[in-house]
């Protein structure tokens, strides 16, 4: 009798030296199983202004793919801004042209027609001036008509000069100054098409990449107000898992370690990549509270995993620990 109730203790003693085995491991990289969850970052998307909800392509639960059109707001009074900023852009455009070029050619032509009125004028009074010259020589007219002769000519040379500076200021244009400012409005104007253009776009946006539609918050038909989320949607890069590991057992889980995980009636051998690793300690969350832990400190992890389609946020999750058995 007392060697039977002494083989019974024996076993019960070595069943509570394996289950401490198991629970402590024999090393900091075989500890028990880590509790954690399937975490997701939520993408929010609206439209910049004020509209109706014309379009919407999804629905609550519905995988997109990158580049499906979500929704789009009803565009009319965008675009008769883009409209207004377009024939704004066309007007200023050609304000700039306009005062990069000299004058119209008939006007260039009037100014030609005077300076060449200037320069027969010249021409006849340098005649004129070589006759008196001549007369006033042989002492038929006095030397004040030479004078007025000369000065007559240097009036005519006057004004040939005036005139050929006119016409050659009339093919030059605007000042300088007048150019780069008539210039500038027309790129104000290419400014605001261009803001206006993206604006509609923006009225109409596309996933980013291959995303789950988490919410809907309007339908079509619903008025919505500007930078109100329309599509929250769960890109597929944005889930990852959360688990929580012991402070004696973190140096195991350094950024870019390689881990396995599973969950209920998920696909076999889930494996992840740390993302982030806390640098600061926490007491263990309620969600895997229990008397044996609750005195200690563990650090939050997360981890990307190499298949997310299948992972639906806030599904519990079992991490194997580093160097431990499945």
């Amino acid at each position: 009798m007392k060697r039977q109730r002494l083989v019974i203790l024996v076993l019960i003693a070595a069943a509570l030296a394996l289950l401490a085995w198991q629970w402590l491991g024999s090393g900091p990289g075989e500890g028990r199983t880590l509790s954690g969850y399937v975490e997701a970052e939520a993408l929010y998307l609206s439209s910049p202004v004020a509209g109706t909800v014309e379009q919407l392509g999804v629905r609550r639960g519905q995988h997109v793919a990158a580049g499906a059109r979500l929704f789009s707001i009803e565009p009319r009074q965008q675009a008769a801004q883009s409209a207004s900023a377009a024939a704004e852009v066309v007007a200023a455009e050609a304000q700039a042209d306009d005062a990069r070029k000299g004058q119209r050619p008939i006007e260039l032509g009037i100014l030609e027609a005077e300076a060449e009125a200037a320069r027969a004028q010249a021409r006849e009074a340098r005649l004129m001036l070589n006759r008196v010259r001549a007369l006033v020589e042989r002492g038929i007219y006095a030397r004040v008509r030479l004078d007025d002769a000369r000065a007559a000519d240097e009036s005519a040379a006057a004004r040939v000069q005036a005139a050929e500076r006119r016409l050659s200021a009339a093919t030059l244009g605007l000042r300088e100054d007048q150019q780069r400012v008539a210039e500038a409005r027309a790129t104000q104007a290419r400014a605001r098409l261009q803001d206006t253009s993206a604006r509609i776009e923006d009225m109409s946006p596309v996933a980013p990449g291959p995303s789950r539609v988490e919410e809907v918050f309007f339908q079509r038909g619903e008025w919505a107000p500007a930078n109100q989320p329309i599509v929250a949607l769960i890109p597929d890069d944005r889930i990852f898992v959360r688990f929580f590991v012991p402070e004696a057992e973190v140096a195991s889980y350094p950024v870019g370690r390689r881990i396995r995980f599973g969950c209920d009636g998920c696909a076999p051998d889930l494996t992840a990549t740390v993302s982030f690793v806390s640098p600061r300690p926490e007491f263990t969350p309620p969600i895997i509270y229990s008397r044996d832990s609750r005195d200690r400190l563990v650090f939050m992890v997360e981890a990307r995993p190499d298949d997310r389609r299948s992972l639906v946020p806030g599904l519990p999750v079992d991490v194997i620990p580093v160097g431990g058995r499945p």
